[in-house]
């Protein structure tokens, strides 16, 4: 905002989809697959997962070392509704695995996820963005380190190409030189 004193942001941080051209939204951010066709979008890239615990959590219950040992331990879980969730992964040899796992927390809100995880609740997958300074500060481990979780594409969309304003043009190549590299290790805007 320092390089365009005259833009005017509304920033609505909401874990919830919403419909741009029935609520007026200029632009949003999506992660994940893109289902609406009509809507406009430009890719600016992904967001790497990663599971974590604290090391009290692992203390008790000890330290998972392959997928399946999953089974074994309490998943915090990232969903917005309960029932059949599974964690994937690929593993270094490009096997993949597939893994069920239930637990006592089911929520929507990342932050609420983190915070239950800092508890030593259990594990959770969490995107690096929202990990990362608890790992870096060791409050959270990262877990199967052989393994990697699918990362989700990150996406600038908005409701026509038609309608896209020189505005909205410039704010999405800002956000696309935001999200190179290691994006979720720094401050956006650094």
């Amino acid at each position: 905002m320092q390089e365009h004193p005259q833009l005017q942001v509304s920033l609505n941080l909401d874990d919830r989809y919403i419909n741009l051209v029935e609520e007026g939204v200029d632009l949003a951010i999506r992660m994940g697959r893109l289902s609406d066709s009509s809507l406009g979008a430009r890719f600016l890239g992904l967001n790497p997962w990663v599971l974590v615990a604290t090391p009290e959590y692992l203390m008790q219950a000890g330290t998972p070392s392959i997928p399946s040992d999953l089974s074994r331990h309490t998943a915090l879980i990232y969903s917005s509704v309960q029932g059949d969730h599974r964690w994937q992964f690929t593993g270094r040899d490009g096997s993949n695995k597939s893994i069920q796992v239930q637990g006592p927390l089911y929520t929507n809100n990342l932050s609420a996820l983190l915070s239950a995880t800092r508890q030593h609740l259990g594990i959770a997958a969490l995107p690096w963005y929202v990990a990362h300074t608890s790992v870096q500060s060791r409050h959270l481990k990262p877990l199967l380190e052989d393994w990697t979780m699918p990362a989700q594409e990150i996406h600038a969309v908005y409701s026509s190409p038609r309608l896209l304003t020189s505005k909205v043009s410039k704010l999405i190549d800002w956000l696309a030189g935001q999200f190179k590299g290691n994006w979720w290790a720094r401050e956006i805007g650094s």
